[in-house]
């Protein structure tokens, strides 16, 4: 097995979702996931999708996020809002509480630590 390994969604089955119930603001927003990298202890690296909608956001896990496409909001309870878009970088930290509204349906590549 190589040590190298892309990110690419091709061949991969994607992971349909949704915001939990509770935690939906407004539209009907769909989610696509392409878990490319699982580890032991938590580690996670692949592509997601989000259509256009509104719901709240916890993190416990830290995550780094870079935008492939489409343009969303994130807005911070009690701090900024946040216009991402393609080609934007940026990581959420464990403890970030806030909303996730995407304007265009966006693509990111995500690594995840838990």
């Amino acid at each position: 097995m190589s040590a190298f390994l892309a990110i690419d969604v091709e061949g991969v089955k994607p992971e349909a979702g949704a915001p939990a119930p509770d935690r939906l603001i407004s539209g009907d927003p769909k989610f696509r996931t392409w878990n490319i990298e699982e580890r032991d202890g938590g580690l996670y690296a692949g592509i997601w999708e989000a259509t256009p909608g509104k719901w709240r956001i916890v993190y416990d896990e830290w995550e780094f996020c870079r935008i492939l496409s489409g343009v969303s909001v994130i807005t911070e309870d009690g701090g900024e809002t946040r216009i991402v878009r393609t080609g934007d970088s940026f990581v959420l930290r464990p403890g970030f509480k806030g909303s996730w509204e995407v304007l265009e349906t966006t693509r990111k590549e995500y690594v995840i630590r838990l």
